[in-house]
């Protein structure tokens, strides 16, 4: 089948595991049948991007964002625990939202993902501490798409 070119679009990204991530810019095609497809090259690059936009971003992350976090490092609910001296039921629990995670432990768990990723992050700790701070709204993570050999948060895009 062939493709022809289609527009630039925003995507929910929500095959990654969170609900507020938007790929803005992203390409699509449409084939022979009139549907448009899309394709997301560079996932590995996609989801270091978002990585970066959940530990930049001065608000709380969620249970969400931290159980993507811990997967992208690649420790288990039990290691994390180890790590950070709690239990893996308290990780397990954060992670599902039951209870609120300890603003101090989200702060490591940043410090952790910047150094385990290799996210380049111009912070100093005391600046990502205060950015531990709980939140009622989820806030988007928008990733500009428009190059995706170089995915990057919108809000460091300046």
């Amino acid at each position: 089948m062939a493709k022809r070119k289609g527009t630039m679009t925003a995507y929910r990204y929500t095959e990654c595991g969170l609900d507020n991530v938007i790929i803005d810019g992203i390409s699509t095609t449409v084939d022979d049948a009139g549907e448009t497809v899309l394709s997301i090259p560079n996932i590995n690059g996609l989801h270091r991007a978002i990585s970066q936009g959940i530990v930049s971003r001065r608000s709380s992350m969620t249970g969400k964002e931290l159980r993507f976090l811990r997967t992208e490092m690649g420790m288990t609910q039990a290691e994390m625990a180890a790590m950070f001296h709690r239990e893996p039921l308290a990780i397990s629990r954060w992670e599902r939202g039951e209870t609120p995670f300890d603003s101090n432990a989200e702060t490591l768990i940043r410090l952790h993902a910047i150094d385990v990723l290799d996210i380049n992050l111009d912070a100093s700790v005391s600046e990502i501490s205060g950015w531990s701070i709980p939140t009622a709204d989820e806030v988007p993570i928008e990733i500009d798409g428009t190059d995706p050999s170089n995915y990057h948060p919108r809000q460091l895009a300046a």
